[in-house]
Formats: structure tokens, C-alpha cells, sequence
């Protein structure tokens, strides 16, 4: 492009006007400026900036990081815990449950950190603090291994959807091996999976070995005197003659304030891995519940609804038991009865007795 710009000056008039030093500077500047804008847009309309395609950007989903659980033996034990997950593997030790073991400090397990620290005369703040770290000891290492067994394998099925469909399994047993051995250790699925981070939980094989932490409550010495549930916490707690505690457990009480008895009630059977009789009649929001006519009997096994356990009340319908579900334990939820994870239902059955007083507070 060629643009001819002239400037022409008038004879007469410039021999009129009075001479202004370099007036005729800037109007070239301006005329550079005028051409050089013009071959600017006639470059961008002959070659058109390339359009830069990205690839659409992927959410980041976090990888779940293993526990970094440093190599100890024996000897090295006892020793004051260091954090969260050794707090609740050595409160699990003394039957003083947080929970699911999961590595992080919810409200079940600051429950089970101010039980202990009212058992030390320490402020029940519930708060991991120096002097709570001093006082709960660890034992014995965190974890142990635990092997899959060809006998794990053959008794996982799946849970059937209706109530009908489980009346007609053998059992109502474990679904997966993850399910198996997190109910086996106390443990939240996700941390077995966090301790286990290449295990093919899909398709695992008899053989394998797994990380998983090591507790186990104590040998009950005798019986429990009494146990009380408070209502407001959520938990129940089992004494001995001199009132020194057995055990703490989180507990899931009744939806319906209505039905959450206060006072005294007794034990008046206690039934290891029981079936369960589903009646139409108590479940009226069951859509399937309205299309039959009779009752069904559920078998048992650790998905049974009333899990491993049953411990039967002398006010009618009532119990304490395990549940198909003890990450939802320590909730507003069931119908009436006193809900615990199934490794706790399983150890309050060897403590309580016929007759045994069971006060519920508010």
C-alpha cells in the first residue's frame, strides 16, 4: 500500500503569517502515525491471528495419601500418642469408642477424648491437648496385617434391594472384602483404603495382605452392673458394681422424639447373630412395605438390619443392636431401638445379663 501525502503551501499566505519553528515536525509525526495504523489493520485482515485451541481443563481430584506410620517394635511401647489416629486406636483399645476409625477428630471421638480425660481428672475439653497426649498411652504398634482368606472370599454376596430379595438370600452377610475387614478393625472404609493404596479391591485375591490398625477390646472381667444411654450424646456406657466404666459406644437413638423412652428398662434377651422379622405394619412410609400382606423373616449376618446382635428390652419392640451401617452410628434415625456399630453390639452382649438395669437419660 502506498499512501502519498503532499503538503502544499500557499505562496501568499505564508508570506502573511508570521514563520512558527517546526509546525511542520508534528504534522509528519501525525502522518506517520495516520500509515502506520492503516498498515496495521490491512496485516491483521490479510493474516488473521492462528485461534489457540486448549484441551478443556480435567477437575483435579485428590489421590487419597497414604499414612506415613513409622516402623516400631515392641520395644518401643508404651509411649504417649502423637496425633488423632493414634488417639483412637489407643481410646479403642480401652473400649472407649470414637467412631469408626477414620484419622479425623469429629464429634465422636472428641466424646471419646473427654471420657478419658474425665477418667484422668483432666478438663473434659475433648481437645487433643499436651496433657491428654501424656496420658493416653499407646501399647503396641498401630497396625497389624491382616490376610484374605479364601473362606473371606466365598462368603461375600451381594445384598439383595427389597425386602423381599433378602427374606430369600442364605444370608445377609458382607458384600465386599473392604467391608469385611474395615467391620474387622473398626475402622471407616476410606482409611483402610488410605492404608492400602494398591490393593485391587475389585478383584482381590486370597493371599493378599492388607495394613489395617490393630485393636481389640479387652476380655470382659465380668459382667457390666447397669448401662446408661444419654439421649442428648448420643452414646451409651457400661459400669461395673463400683461404677468405674466397661465401655463407651456411640449410639444412634429414635427419629421420633415420641419414641425415646427415659427411665429405667431392663434386659430380657440377648441374641448373637439373629434373624430379623420384617413387618409391613411398622414400616407405613415402604412403598414395598404396602404391597405385601405377611410378614418376612430376614436372615442373619452383619448386613441383617439389627446387625450381629440383639439386645431386647422389657418395653415392647424395644432393643439395643448392631446395624448394616456403623458409619451412620451416633444419629437421630431409627425407629425406636438404640442403634451400635456391630463390633460394639457384639461386645455389650457379653457384658449385660438378664434383668440388667439399662437407664436412659435425656
Amino acid at each position: 500500500m502506498w499512501l502519498n501525502l503532499r503538503v502544499r503551501r500557499n505562496a501568499k499566505s505564508s508570506s502573511s503569517r508570521p514563520h512558527r519553528k517546526g509546525r511542520g515536525g508534528w504534522r509528519w509525526l501525525l502522518a506517520l502515525a495516520v500509515v502506520a495504523v492503516v498498515a496495521w489493520y490491512w496485516w491483521r485482515h490479510e493474516h488473521p491471528p492462528t485461534k489457540v485451541v486448549r484441551p478443556p481443563v480435567k477437575a483435579v481430584v485428590p489421590r487419597l495419601q497414604p499414612f506415613v506410620v513409622a516402623h516400631e517394635s515392641a520395644a518401643d511401647f508404651p509411649r504417649p500418642v502423637r496425633g488423632v489416629f493414634e488417639a483412637q486406636v489407643a481410646l479403642a483399645r480401652r473400649a472407649i469408642s470414637p467412631g469408626s476409625i477414620d484419622a479425623a477428630l469429629g464429634s465422636q471421638t472428641r466424646a471419646a477424648i473427654s471420657v478419658f480425660q474425665g477418667i484422668q481428672n483432666l478438663p473434659g475439653t475433648g481437645i487433643l491437648d499436651t496433657n491428654t497426649r501424656a496420658r493416653l498411652m499407646l501399647d503396641a504398634p498401630l497396625l497389624t496385617t491382616y490376610m484374605v482368606t479364601t473362606n473371606d472370599l466365598a462368603r461375600l454376596q451381594p445384598l439383595g434391594k427389597t425386602w423381599l430379595a433378602k427374606s430369600q438370600q442364605t444370608a445377609l452377610d458382607f458384600e465386599t472384602e473392604l467391608e469385611l475387614v474395615a467391620e474387622k478393625s473398626h475402622s471407616h472404609p476410606e482409611l483402610i483404603r488410605r492404608l492400602n493404596l494398591g490393593a485391587n479391591w475389585t478383584n482381590i485375591a486370597a493371599g493378599t495382605v492388607l495394613k489395617i490398625p490393630a485393636v481389640e477390646y479387652p476380655t470382659p472381667a465380668d459382667k457390666a452392673a447397669f448401662a446408661v444411654i444419654h439421649l442428648s450424646g448420643k452414646f451409651l456406657e457400661a459400669f461395673d458394681a463400683q461404677t468405674n466404666l466397661l465401655a463407651h459406644f456411640p449410639c444412634s437413638i429414635a427419629a421420633n422424639v415420641e419414641k425415646r423412652p427415659v427411665g429405667e428398662l431392663h434386659v430380657v434377651a440377648v441374641a448373637p447373630n439373629p434373624n430379623y422379622t420384617f413387618d409391613p405394619e411398622l414400616f407405613p412410609e415402604s412403598p414395598e412395605a404396602k404391597t405385601l400382606d405377611h410378614k418376612l423373616i430376614i436372615p442373619p449376618g452383619p448386613n441383617n438390619p439389627v446387625g450381629v446382635a440383639w439386645i431386647g428390652l422389657d418395653k415392647t419392640g424395644y432393643g439395643i443392636h448392631g446395624t448394616p451401617a456403623p458409619e451412620q452410628v451416633g444419629r437421630t434415625e431409627s425407629h425406636g431401638c438404640f442403634r451400635l456399630a456391630n463390633w460394639d453390639a457384639e461386645y455389650l452382649s457379653r457384658l449385660v445379663w438378664m434383668g440388667m438395669p439399662v437407664l436412659v437419660e435425656p
